[in-house]
């Protein structure tokens, strides 16, 4: 009885199948303006996700980046809008799928665009892997590359997804601002200082958001009062609800602002961080580091083939030759001095540039930052003529990751490279291997030689780098620095100097033994000629102009690479180093302190001045002490506090309390900072590092006790001086010395207990130095072991109190390595 009614009246509202088969009018506008009022909501999404790559490609190289990101934006609204009817749990797929396809595309356009090589596949598994620290180490303008477009591309695309997928079929279009809101904010953030600000874009992407909620808040179809229909009871609790929950929404947007409001505005005007900081960018190994000890290993195999080179050149205007009277041995300015002095058509390719020394090690200390092809340019010198270099270059049998070219690189081709701006250094992250072409453009300056002779030399915080001077200069290089410049006033004129002193009394072998520390190049320049000294290899020739230059007040560096003949083979016989020495005006100038074949190199006695006698005494009477004023009387503070405040004894304790808990605090920090300096040091890096740690610790213990080695001590030294450290008064030491026959045997002496085994450290320590790469784990450990051995050995040596205080010194965190 209660079916009937429902079923009459569903016969009686059916329409006659004529009126079925009749069009409808109405059907198509109504059906046009749902498309039209549904089309602001996906409109504003795709604007607000494409905005985000506007504010990205702010640092990037042309417009690539935001064109992909745009179409990101718009295919993945698109897929949602277009499969809002099929069930929710199959959208996301058949995104992802879309995605993925366009994701390829996307990488394939990005990898012909900064000319990559390689497949599809092996582009894309790189990219994948490194795409988020080489999107924050590269260099801006960062070149839009398959590595640094995928995680935008990606971004986007999910922001799209979740965007529509919220906004369109979940109807809460507020709520689907979220994402591409979220994608803009982290833009900017990964922007940071360097872009201006986004004014505009920023404006763009709140217009679109606010068109398309103004858009979606239409009312419904019916039109009038929602809650008309309702009983008057409940339509006023209702509308007492809405007023009521209005009023708290703009209580707390009020309040927000209100709280937030200040420190916004006060952060307008601020830097932006930059998250590079926080991302190491690519390291390098040792021998990358300093490069400079690798000369004398090549000089003694002159024939492997390091490279294959093919160079073109483009015409510049020529330089006029330099006035012969202030040329020195070779004409820096002079375009035959980049190679062979004979050979007009020979070029300097750079392998590294170090500008970097602490009186032991000349170091690159560059920053690389990952590279596209086109690499930032710069400003050439004011007086100096531009030439363009373009190399085809095959790495043979050359090892590392420096990437030689000829100074200075402006697109590279073939390679992914990093690259440090401030000394022109690049390398290839992945390392090179045989076989690996690539082709290099550079922009080689050449200065007008005429300058020279009158130009000055720049000063201040911006050169501070390349005019440091490291402590502990050994005397007799300073007196010969002195006496260089003692009659050479103008700056070009010491550097000529400085080189003709070098041409003209050392001489070039290639067996002489790597080493540009102080103590070497003392006795490079003022060695016995019948025990080795004054010969060397271009590392010592270069390392000693640069040294006696900054000694002088020239800011210099060193150039590791290779002469050319601009075609043909670079094998190891051509690698040299070479000074340069910047000029205003002219930017950095080469020389050529080496010694010319048909000399024969004077003797440095004949023209290095002795050092002079001391002087007598001044007979100029002693200085008198004037009395120092008297103390002032003390305030007299016999009476007690009668201000009603805290009593004496309970501000004595509390400050005694404060100030121990204090010190506590101090001496825990200290104590967490040396063991984890021990540890870095005894723990990490390659064997060879790890065996210089272990030597670090043991000379930090000998100051620490009291016994500081000399800086100019040889291992073998400083391993006699810790011997005696230990050796109780009286006993015999005579096992510390060398045996006749050589050196002692360190691994046997290792066995022998803590004060022996500082001796086998020595031996690996100088293993290190003079050949780097061959120390194993085991030899790492054995020295660990025998630095761990004598630094307890020397540390029980001590008194109770010394001992005490040994593990929270704050000498070894501060004191020079």
């Amino acid at each position: 009885m209660g079916r009937g009614p429902p079923v009459v009246t569903v016969r009686d509202a059916r329409p006659a199948p004529m009126d079925d088969a009749a069009p409808d009018p109405g059907a198509r506008p109504g059906r046009a303006a749902a498309v039209l009022r549904a089309l602001p909501v996906p409109l504003a999404l795709v604007t607000m996700t494409a905005l985000a790559g506007v504010v990205l490609g702010r640092v990037y190289a042309g417009p690539l980046l935001p064109q992909l990101v745009a179409g990101a934006a718009a295919g993945a609204v698109l897929v949602s809008v277009a499969a809002r009817r099929l069930p929710s749990w199959l959208v996301a797929p058949l995104s992802v799928l879309a995605m993925a396809g366009y994701t390829a595309w996307s990488l394939r356009i990005a990898a012909t665009h900064a000319a990559l090589p390689g497949s599809l596949a092996e582009v894309a598994g790189d990219a994948a892997r490194n795409g988020i620290p080489r999107l924050l180490t590269a260099m801006i303008p960062v070149e839009p590359a398959p590595d640094t477009v995928l995680v935008p591309l990606v971004a986007a695309w999910l922001a799209g997804l979740t965007g529509t997928e919220v906004a369109v079929r979940a109807g809460r279009v507020l709520a689907g601002y979220l994402p591409p809101a979220l994608l803009y904010a982290g833009t900017l953030y990964v922007v940071g200082p360097n872009a201006g600000p986004a004014l505009w874009p920023t404006v763009a992407f709140v217009a679109a958001a606010a068109l398309g909620l103004a858009a979606s808040n239409r009312p419904a179809r019916g039109g009038g009062d929602p809650v008309a229909g309702l009983a008057p009871r409940v339509r006023v609790a209702v509308r007492a609800r809405l007023a009521a929950g209005a009023t708290v929404g703009v209580a707390v947007v009020v309040a927000l602002v209100a709280l937030l409001g200040p420190a916004i505005v006060g952060r307008v005007d601020g830097r932006p961080v930059d998250p590079r900081r926080y991302v190491e960018p690519p390291q390098v190994e040792t021998l990358d580091e300093n490069p400079l000890i690798r000369i004398s290993g090549w000089a003694l195999h002159p024939e492997q083939q390091l490279l294959q080179v093919t160079t073109q050149r483009d015409g510049a205007a020529p330089t006029a030759p330099a006035d012969p009277s202030a040329e020195p041995s070779g004409d820096p300015g002079d375009e035959t001095s980049d190679g062979d002095p004979a050979d007009g058509n020979a070029v300097r390719i750079r392998l590294a540039v170090l500008s970097d020394y602490d009186g032991v090690t000349w170091r690159v200390g560059a920053t690389y930052r990952n590279a596209g092809r086109i690499l930032p340019t710069t400003d050439p010198a004011r007086d100096s003529t531009v030439e363009t270099v373009r190399q085809d270059i095959t790495v043979a049998e050359l090892t590392g990751r420096l990437l030689p070219a000829v100074a200075t690189p402006r697109e590279v081709s073939g390679a992914r490279v990093a690259y440090d701006p401030a000394t022109g250094t690049l390398i290839r992250p992945e390392g090179l291997t045989p076989g690996l072409r690539y082709t290099v453009t550079s922009a080689r300056e050449k200065p007008d030689a005429n300058l020279l002779a009158t130009a000055n030399v720049p000063a201040g915080e911006a050169v501070a780098r390349v005019l440091r001077v490291a402590d502990g200069a050994p005397e007799p290089l300073t007196r010969l620095a002195a006496q260089l410049a003692e009659d050479n006033g103008a700056p070009y004129a010491r550097a000529a100097a400085i080189e003709q002193f070098l041409a003209e009394h050392y001489r070039v072998v290639a067996d002489a033994p790597s080493g540009h520390a102080y103590p070497n190049l003392a006795f490079f320049l003022f060695g016995p000629r019948n025990g080795g000294g004054q010969r060397g290899t271009s590392e010592q020739f270069a390392a000693a102009f640069a040294v006696l230059g900054r000694l002088t007040g020239l800011p210099t560096r060193v150039v590791v690479g290779f002469r050319s003949s601009g075609d043909g083979p670079v094998r190891a016989g051509d690698a040299y180093a070479w000074p340069e020495v910047l000029f205003d005006g002219l930017g950095w100038v080469p020389f050529d302190p080496m010694p010319r074949p048909d000399r024969e190199p004077r003797p440095v006695e004949e023209d290095f001045r002795p050092k002079p006698e001391d002087p007598p005494p001044s007979e100029a009477p002693a200085p008198t002490l004037e009395p120092t004023a008297s103390p002032e009387p003390a305030a007299d503070a016999t009476g007690p506090d009668t201000d009603g405040g805290l009593s004496t004894p309970v501000l004595v304790g509390g400050g005694t309390g404060g100030l121990l808990l204090l010190v506590g605090a101090v001496l825990l920090t200290l104590l967490a900072m040396r063991r984890s300096l021990t540890r870095a040091r005894l723990g990490r890096g390659d064997p060879g590092e790890r065996i210089a740690g272990a030597w670090r610790e043991v000379t930090d213990a000998l100051r620490l006790a009291g016994h500081p080695a000399g800086t100019d001590l040889a291992a073998t030294e400083v391993a006699r001086h810790a011997r005696r450290a230990v050796t109780p008064p009286g006993a015999d030491d005579s096992s510390g010395d060398p045996p006749a026959g050589g050196q002692p045997d360190g691994r046997e002496a290792g066995r022998g207990g803590a004060p022996d085994a500082v001796q086998d450290l020595a031996d690996l320590l100088n293993q290190v130095t003079f050949a780097p790469g061959t120390a194993t784990v085991a030899q790492a450990d054995r020295a660990v072991g025998a630095a761990t051995a004598y630094v307890t050995a020397l540390r029980a040596t001590r008194s109770r109190w010394r001992r005490l205080l040994w593990s929270v010194h704050p000498g070894p965190l501060r004191w020079p390595r």
